[in-house]
């Protein structure tokens, strides 16, 4: 199968069946998304809805955690992976947002990795659910799921390679939608470890399905042979 045909089915799917995917991190405002995406990185979307609304109570705008010490930010997200460092990147980015950005977050994606904590996967999460602007972010689960499918091929062996690959064939239109597409398909179907192929409603066009009916019909057809023989 071509690579622009696997796109095209790739989309038209996703358009019919999740058309408008959201976020499963809970914001209110732009300042609260780039919050919850920094203390989103390594961690989970679950862990982190369970410590922003007491941290949000306490710094509710840029200009109160700006404020704060990243000890006491520490207080509120020492349940997230890598408090330390996550604490002083918040009162940093905080610092920023009000000195150099007059508190509001930008839409630039090279603005926006100018802030403490914030790198090319959490500036394209903010452009294209903020801004809408048509930027991948890739995670661990768009970089899986991408290759798995047969999205990108095995050159794009780093996170910026999977982004210029998919961005490249995917319409633009689709590009800031698309990301949360391949998240929560790799965060509850094809996940890490054992894919539920036996569920998945891509296996029609899927590169990893296909190699793996291959892989299991060579496989019997050794063992038939095997039987023959004996």
């Amino acid at each position: 199968m071509l690579k622009s045909e696997r796109y095209r089915l790739f989309v038209e799917y996703f358009q019919q069946h999740q058309p408008n995917p959201e976020t499963e991190l809970h914001y209110t405002n732009p300042y609260e998304l780039l919050v919850a995406v920094i203390l989103s990185a390594q961690c989970t979307d679950k862990r982190v809805n369970q410590v922003t609304p007491a941290l949000f109570e306490r710094f509710p705008s840029p200009e109160s955690l700006a404020l704060s010490t990243p000890e006491e930010v520490f207080t509120y997200i020492r349940s997230v992976s890598y408090p330390n460092n996550k604490a002083k990147h918040l009162v940093g980015m905080a610092q920023m947002l009000i000195g150099e950005f007059k508190g509001e977050v930008p839409s630039d994606i090279n603005q926006l990795q100018k802030m403490p904590g914030v790198g090319r996967k959490t500036a394209n999460v903010i452009a294209s659910v903020v801004y809408d602007a048509p930027a991948m972010a890739v995670d661990t689960h768009v970089f899986r799921v991408a290759n798995r499918i047969g999205l990108t091929t095995n050159t794009a062996t780093t996170p910026l390679a999977v982004e210029r690959q998919l961005v490249k064939y995917l319409p633009k239109y689709t590009i800031a939608v698309a990301h949360h597409w391949l998240i929560l398909h790799g965060r509850y179907i094809c996940v890490a470890r054992s894919p539920k192929c036996d569920i998945c409603p891509l296996t029609y066009f899927c590169k990893y399905y296909e190699k793996l009916k291959t892989e299991e019909l060579k496989k019997a057809e050794k063992n038939t042979q095997l039987n023959i023989i004996n």
